[in-house]
């Protein structure tokens, strides 16, 4: 599976290591994902990865 968010669709972002010399590298921001169950309207649960922030969201709206 994808490291994609499933609700927001928010995907790794990629930058730099720098050391103390200045040499960069490229390397890539991995988003905090969970595995979270969903209720569908249907009464059926399903399993999904969401961000962090999104499980925040969703927390607070509910």
């Amino acid at each position: 599976m994808a490291k994609k968010c499933a609700i927001s669709g928010k995907g790794p972002m990629s930058g730099n290591n720098v050391s103390h010399a200045k040499n960069r590298t490229k390397r890539r921001f991995l988003l905090n994902l969970r595995t979270v169950r969903i209720a569908l309207d249907d009464g059926t649960t399903r399993k999904i990865k969401i961000s962090a922030r999104e499980l925040r969201t969703l927390k607070k709206n509910s």
